[in-house]
């Protein structure tokens, strides 16, 4: 007999087992193909879709969805490295943002450009040492604007992801990327909304929207305003 699909309020407990976990992985490998075909043989998917699951797996606290986001997460590892590789899967400018823990600037930076380029730009961010969530307060001022952050996780940086990017944005916190020749590298000084109340947390966002605004009018100029 299955296990049903947790409701709301034991999703945090719950667990899937082995077998579960393994049957899904199959199923997140599978959906992977199509896109990947001629790309990468399904041994490589597979493995690819289950380091992205174990590795999110040993600091996540909700199990409930993982597969889910591993599959998204594979998604993108799998399409860093074919365009590393040379093997192109999208023809659109990609951007990366990166701060240290992937948890509120860059989070934010994605999600504000995702929004207004309209699938125009393909948009990344990671961290070099990523939180286990999303700051909470990050999560609430995106919200006023319609865009829901709760789904989102913090994300490893990759050589890969940055060698894929076209743009690489750092977000004055530090974090340090590989470089490669024909990048495009920026960093913004941002303030750090870590510890910080929604209050403070909205002119970081603002401050972020404008910038990010600013960029889109330069690689997709017919979206200027």
């Amino acid at each position: 007999m299955s296990t049903p699909p947790p409701s709301h309020h034991d999703a945090e407990e719950y667990r899937p087992s082995n077998e579960q976990v393994a049957v899904l992985l199959d199923h997140a490998a599978a959906e992977l193909r199509s896109q990947f075909r001629g790309v990468f043989d399904e041994e490589t998917i597979h493995h690819v879709v289950s380091d992205t699951y174990r590795e999110l797996a040993a600091t996540a606290r909700v199990h409930a969805h993982l597969t889910t986001l591993a599959t998204r997460y594979a998604r993108e590892r799998l399409t860093d490295i074919a365009q590393h590789q040379g093997v192109p899967v999208s023809s659109t400018p990609e951007v990366l943002f990166v701060c240290v823990h992937n948890a509120g600037r860059s989070q934010m930076a994605a999600a504000l450009l995702h929004h207004h380029a309209q699938g125009k730009v393909a948009v990344r961010s990671a961290g070099s040492a990523p939180a286990e969530t999303v700051n909470p307060a990050v999560v609430e001022v995106m919200n006023e604007l319609g865009l829901d952050l709760s789904q989102e996780f913090p994300k490893k940086l990759t050589t890969d992801a940055v060698e894929a990017a076209d743009v690489v944005i750092t977000m004055g916190c530090g974090d340090a990327c590989p470089v490669f020749p024909g990048k495009r590298y920026l960093d913004w000084e941002l303030d750090d909304p870590a510890g910080q109340g929604v209050d403070a947390v909205r002119p970081i966002r603002d401050d972020i929207d404008q910038r990010v605004r600013a960029l889109l009018a330069e690689l997709v100029p017919e979206t200027a305003q």
